[in-house]
């Protein structure tokens, strides 16, 4: 079936609001994409129809949201290509995903070890390994960005040795769209012995990603960014590695005993799941993801690529705009700067026409830094968005411009 962006917009009834009397066009889709549909009605039928804790109910309920709730673990599995079901584990989202990963790797790291990370990563996949290095005595390096908003490879190949023990990077830049050769930055980590963590929060929802073909140890991304909900999230990581990982969380359905004094760890993946967990959202993220994986996706990565060309044809008859990355690779998103008016500002106006963008540093700031500035207006795409609305958004942007010059 050929990509319809028509059908595929019919199916979004947030697209059909207006703002200030302007129809609705929502470019913050690297923030959170908006929810199909089905995926609504899957989670309202949870809670109308077999709302239950799950696993250890002996009742009809909480046999049909246990089904319903691991049946969404198989489509995590196979939409990834994950070895097996026990190495898919829930989680609020990426940042606790990657938490998770952190919190262990500070307890195994020693004096004299390495880990590095990139100059474009987002807070969640920065700051988690400073605090591992900082609590295990660990050196922490970083690769840099080039003026285009790709990463340096020589002074990554440079960076590896004996020493590294864990390398994390982004699938893609938040902030830039850069899509990351996450195959190749695998590759060469793994030559040394790394364990590889990628950040999979932004490339999740273009064409999805094959664990086992990247060759990663783990890989981390959030409902929300892939059309589901808010406050579900994957952290997929090798069996091996998951099974002896120090915990992250104690309580409920992580144990295996427990005594006055002691106690013992549950099997993957509940060892890793303390606690009740987000089951009516974790169903809809299956149900977002089995959407997902009927579209045509070659169809849909082509129809946001020619997005994302458009977008940069008419920027660059915007005098005064400043793309921000301009790598050779791109997806979703689209940063730039102008020399009329703060990021804040622009944002501000275009919303007054009814269109949604972020502005700010997109918990990014060592990257804005690296490119002089405190912040850019970001337009960012999904599967609904289409080339009427690029138009639409840059002849927003030139009354914008005027009304701040």
């Amino acid at each position: 079936m050929s990509f319809d962006v028509a059908l595929v917009r019919e199916q979004f009834p947030i697209l059909k609001r207006e703002i200030d009397g302007n129809p609705l066009i929502y470019l913050d889709n690297a923030a959170t994409t908006q929810k199909p549909q089905c995926v609504i009605d899957a989670l309202v039928a949870y809670y109308t129809e077999c709302n239950s804790n799950v696993h250890r109910g002996a009742h009809r309920l909480a046999d049909e949201a246990t089904r319903k709730f691991e049946a969404a673990r198989d489509i995590v599995k196979h939409f990834i290509n994950a070895p097996k079901r026990e190495e898919v584990i829930w989680t609020k989202g990426t940042t606790e995903g990657i938490n998770i990963v952190a919190n262990g790797l500070g307890k195994l790291l020693k004096p004299g070890d390495e880990v590095i990370a990139t100059g474009m990563e987002h807070h969640a996949n920065i700051v988690t390994w400073q605090q591992a290095c900082k609590a295990s005595g660990a050196t922490f390096h970083t690769v840099p960005v080039t003026e285009q908003g790709e990463l340096d490879l020589e002074v990554y190949q440079s960076l590896l040795n004996s020493n590294t023990k864990f390398v994390a990077f982004p699938h893609v830049s938040n902030a830039l769209g850069t899509l990351n050769p996450i195959k190749e930055l695998t590759a060469m980590a793994k030559a040394v012995g790394a364990w590889v963590l990628v950040d999979g929060a932004q490339g999740i929802a273009h064409g999805g990603v094959d664990v086992q073909e990247v060759g990663c140890d783990f890989y981390a991304f959030s409902g929300h960014k892939i059309y589901g909900p808010m406050g579900i999230g994957i952290l997929w990581g090798r069996e091996e590695l998951l099974s002896e990982w120090p915990v992250w969380q104690t309580g409920g359905e992580m144990i295996a005993t427990v005594t006055l004094q002691d106690a013992t760890w549950n099997v993957l993946p509940y060892r890793l799941e303390a606690g009740t967990p987000n089951v009516g959202d974790a169903i809809a993220l299956g149900e977002a993801i089995r959407w997902f994986s009927e579209l045509d996706l070659v169809g849909a990565a082509a129809h946001e690529q020619a997005l994302i060309a458009r977008a940069t044809e008419l920027a660059q008859e915007v005098e005064g705009l400043r793309m921000i990355g301009q790598a050779r690779h791109k997806v979703g998103a689209f940063s730039f700067v102008m020399s009329e008016g703060h990021p804040a500002d622009i944002g501000f106006l275009l919303d007054r026409q009814g269109i949604a963008i972020r502005t700010g540093d997109h918990c990014a700031q060592p990257l804005m830094n690296r490119f002089g500035v405190p912040g850019t207006a970001r337009m960012s795409f999904a599967v609904y968005n289409t080339l009427e609305e690029v138009e639409a958004f840059f002849k927003a942007l030139r009354k914008v411009q005027m009304m701040l010059a």
